[in-house]
């Protein structure tokens, strides 16, 4: 609305509301504010209410070492990034951020990132180039005589 519109309007109702009620002369300047409040926020859509959130689990038990539980849904899982994208529309900054939780909360379950983690060093990942493995110290190996299995070739039997 314009605003002279708007004054007008403001002006019509306060003075309808007026002639046909009692409004003591301290209580005009409110009613003119409320009603000229109310006239310029219609149309507009309604501030949304700050709503409390209420986790899945706490945020304690939603750490275990084989699976990460969604705050939001309960879900577990061992990786949680992907399903904060595809079922919640988040990035895990925002999870965090949601749920007030530290910026090392982990995305990944524990036992998971050990695997993985192992994985990687065993095959060589993060070593720069041309350096060599770490060997690791193999414990002396005694010499035993090894079990022959099968049938022994060139042997004559007697017999």
């Amino acid at each position: 609305m314009a605003d002279d519109t708007l004054l007008d309007h403001v002006a019509d109702i306060v003075s309808a509301h007026v002639s046909n009620n009692s409004v003591s002369a301290n209580d005009l300047p409110g009613l003119i504010q409320s009603v000229y409040t109310s006239l310029a926020t219609l149309g507009q859509a309604p501030e949304p209410l700050e709503e409390k959130l209420t986790p899945a689990v706490s945020v304690r038990a939603s750490v275990k070492p084989d699976a990460v539980t969604c705050l939001d849904c309960g879900a577990k899982m061992k990786m949680l990034k992907r399903h904060l994208g595809t079922d919640h529309g988040m990035t895990p900054a925002e999870y965090r951020t949601r749920w007030n939780l530290p910026a090392d909360y982990p995305m990944v379950a524990p036992e998971y990132a050990a695997k993985r983690k192992e994985l990687a060093v065993r095959i060589g990942l993060g070593r720069k180039p041309g350096q060599k493995p770490k060997a690791k110290a193999e414990p002396a190996k005694t010499a035993k005589p090894r079990k022959k299995l099968g049938v022994a070739f060139g042997a004559t039997d007697a017999g």
